[in-house]
This record gives C-alpha cells, structure tokens and sequence, in this order.
C-alpha cells in the first residue's frame, strides 16, 4: 500500500484502487495512464475535460476513462463535503486473464468500437454496491488483502460489461499505445509543468522512443524547444495582446519571473519589459 498525504491532497492505493480524499476546496490535475480507469465519486464534486468537453460527476455518480489518453480534472469540495474519490485502474495483465476465462459466445458480436474517450455511466445497484463497500478503506488503518482488492478489480469489470456493451472491444483490446503527434501535443502542453517521463507516457512512447523521435523533428533538446516555444509565445502576448509581464510568464508555463526574465534577454537581446 503506498499511502500519500500532504496539506491538500490523501491518496491511498491498494494494488490498482485508488482512494483520494482534498481536504482544500479545489485541486486541478493532468490526468494520464496507460490503463484504463472506473472513477466513482464518493462525496464533493469532479469535471473531466477532454477536448472541449466537459463531463461533470456528483455524489454517486461514475465514468469510466480509456486508456492512453490525456484529460484535466478538476476536484472539488461541494458546500461541506470534502473531495473523496475512488478509481479502479485495469491493466492489461488482469484483463488478459479475465478475456482467457470468458465464455467468448457471450461477447455481442457486432459492436462498433466507439471513438469515445470518457463513458459517464448510469446508476446501477451494481456500481453502488462495487463502490460503497470500499468505502471503509477510506480509514488507513483498514487495509484491504490482495485477494479483496482482486476481487474488487473483476467486479468491477462485470459491471462495466453490464453498464454499456460498448466497453467489450475496449476493455478486451490489447493492442500496444498507439504513438500520438509529438508537436501536436508539444504545441499544445508546453505551457503545463510535465517532465519528459510524462511526456513520453502521454505520447504512447518510451522515454528512449521519445528521445529518439524527437531528434527526428528538431535540433533542440526537449527541454530547450519548450523554453523557446514558451518564449516564443510569450513575445507575442506581450507585443500583439499587449499584456503585462507578470500575467504573461505564468500563462507560458514559467513558474520564477527572474528565470523568464533572463531567457527572454537571452532570447530576444532585451527584457521582457521593454517589448
């Protein structure tokens, strides 16, 4: 069990169920896994989005998330009620198991396999019974046996084959992660805080992979075309939108105004305050 806890934000995990709980109003994450995810909201209030849409979950209610794809979340307090979460992470290693032991004549036969990133799923006895009764182990002194946790897992694989047919071909897809457009997804994240670990995970690639196709589309560094794509764009905000400085280097993804000040200087020959 890997127990997290800082000021805002407990999270407790037992081998692929996740338990979240914000003690703060709000919290906003990048979400990204190579696995697919049941979120279930216990109490507060979450908005995924995914392109432009958004998709809002209340108290009780569940969506199921597909795997190699990049969402934000937001998590929020709702009145009293604190933030609390569960989410259930499929790896292919269960689901494997789970297909071999399927009777395959009980599988729909033709299923259109849906272009969907995010299925908000209807109430059911079954996704609340799944749910409240891991409730408990929002206590960390409750700690569930691997064979519970198991258990959980492929319950909670019948009740997403229940809920929606459209989830056979999905759950059941073992194909490796696709590889998503490296500067399609640069030009649109470089302003988000990410590593080059994460990058490469939200890209489908290795960090090796990503390395060696990076080198394919520029001279730079990874590191370095973000700095010069952030500056780039923040020249341009502050010459054509005419916007201060110090709402421009947090918009472009810097975090210490003397760090944007100084490689915009080095960048353009003058600091930003004279554009």
């Amino acid at each position: 069990m890997e127990v997290k806890e800082e000021n805002k934000l407990k999270t407790l995990s037992y081998s692929g169920i996740f338990l979240s709980c914000f003690t703060d109003y709000s919290e906003k994450c990048i979400h990204a896994t190579p696995e697919h995810v049941l979120v279930y909201l216990y109490s507060g209030e979450q908005i995924i989005e995914d392109r432009n849409k958004k998709i809002k979950l209340q108290a009780g209610e569940c969506a199921f998330i597909r795997r190699d794809h990049r969402l934000k979340m937001y998590k929020n307090s709702k009145g009293d009620a604190l933030y609390k979460g569960i989410s259930l992470t499929f790896n292919r290693a269960v689901l494997r198991d789970f297909y071999s032991k399927m009777n395959k004549s009980e599988i729909p036969a033709t299923i259109k396999v849906s272009d969907k990133t995010v299925f908000k799923l209807e109430p059911s006895p079954a996704i609340d019974s799944l749910f409240q009764s891991l409730t408990p182990y929002f206590d960390s002194n409750i700690k569930p046996t691997g064979g519970i946790t198991h258990l959980k897992l492929l319950e909670g694989i019948y009740t997403l084959l229940n809920s929606n047919e459209q989830l056979y071909p999905i759950l059941f897809d073992f194909a490796e992660p696709w590889k998503i457009d490296l500067l399609d997804f640069l030009n649109g994240s470089y302003m988000e805080e990410l590593s080059m670990e994460q990058i490469a995970s939200f890209t489908g690639r290795s960090l090796a992979t990503f390395k060696r196709d990076f080198k394919k589309i520029s001279n730079l560094t990874p590191q370095k075309w973000l700095i010069k794509k952030r500056l780039e764009m923040a020249y341009i905000k502050l010459k054509e939108e005419n916007k201060k400085v110090q709402d421009v280097y947090m918009e472009v993804g810097f975090k210490n105004p003397s760090h944007f000040s100084t490689a915009f200087k080095k960048q353009y020959g003058m600091p930003p305050t004279e554009i």
